[in-house]
């Protein structure tokens, strides 16, 4: 029996142009929730909603920048004047920025990756928990990712960074609004079959040889496992959960 567990909810998923934020959006109009999809890219917000129809889902695009003040509060605001009411919402906006040591790193990208990383999530999750907390209610899930708080990868300062910072704001929103009848929590997955787990010039077989060795479980994770956890902690399933970071990666912090 196919699950419904989002079943006259309205959901929103920013990043949605993401291999995670569509796995996302696409798994929460597959369990009857209406889904606003965000992200910077007209086009590709117009595919991922054709593609949740043609699947007999409900959904429509906005295109923002999450990283600027008036177009995350007007986010919301479609959502809301859309469907009527915003139940869940998953922050998966994310840019990886580039390589180098710190002594080396461009100020430009470090701006730019903390913009979209977390400024990105804390603009979102105003708006939100804003809402739900007038509302009702709601949960809220980041994405967050195991490479910050949980590991470390020489090169990738800002990234880790912005990360390890979205963690622990994740777990001070949980407290800060969990009076409020809105639960926040995060996922932090390790490497996922999305260009952003291939080094640059390697191809995915290269990858994926890479990843044997690399991870104890011996593979990147599918964009559908990631999903699958976002959902739960977004359901009622996971009623007790507050403030926690779940982290996805195979082993590779364990």
């Amino acid at each position: 029996m196919e699950l419904k567990r989002f079943e006259g909810k309205v959901a929103l998923v920013t990043g949605a142009t993401g291999v995670v934020g569509g796995a996302v959006a696409r798994a929460y109009a597959k369990e009857g929730a209406a889904v606003l999809v965000a992200g910077r890219d007209a086009g590709r917000l117009a595919a991922l909603v054709k593609g949740i129809e043609e699947d007999g889902g409900r959904a429509s695009a906005f295109a923002a920048d999450v990283t600027r003040p008036a177009e995350a509060a007007a986010m919301v605001e479609t959502a809301v004047s859309r469907y009527g009411r915003l139940d869940v919402a998953c922050n998966a906006a994310g840019i990886f920025g580039m390589l180098a040591p710190v002594a080396d790193y461009d100020e430009d990208v470090w701006d730019e990756v903390l913009a979209v990383n977390l400024t990105g999530v804390f603009l979102s999750m105003k708006h939100q928990i804003a809402h739900m907390r007038a509302h009702g209610g709601g949960a809220i899930v980041n994405v967050s990712s195991n490479l910050g708080a949980h590991w470390r990868l020489p090169g990738a300062a800002a990234y880790a960074a912005s990360k390890a910072a979205v963690s622990h704001l994740t777990r001070t929103a949980a407290r800060d609004h969990i009076a409020d009848g809105v639960r926040v929590n995060a996922v932090s997955p390790g490497p996922i079959d999305s260009p952003m787990s291939t080094r640059p010039g390697e191809t995915r077989d290269e990858r994926d040889e890479r990843m044997r060795d690399a991870l104890p479980i011996g593979r990147v994770a599918i964009p559908e496992e990631i999903s699958a956890a976002v959902l739960w902690l977004s359901s009622e399933e996971s009623s007790f959960v507050v403030g926690q970071d779940h982290v996805i990666d195979g082993g590779a912090t364990a």
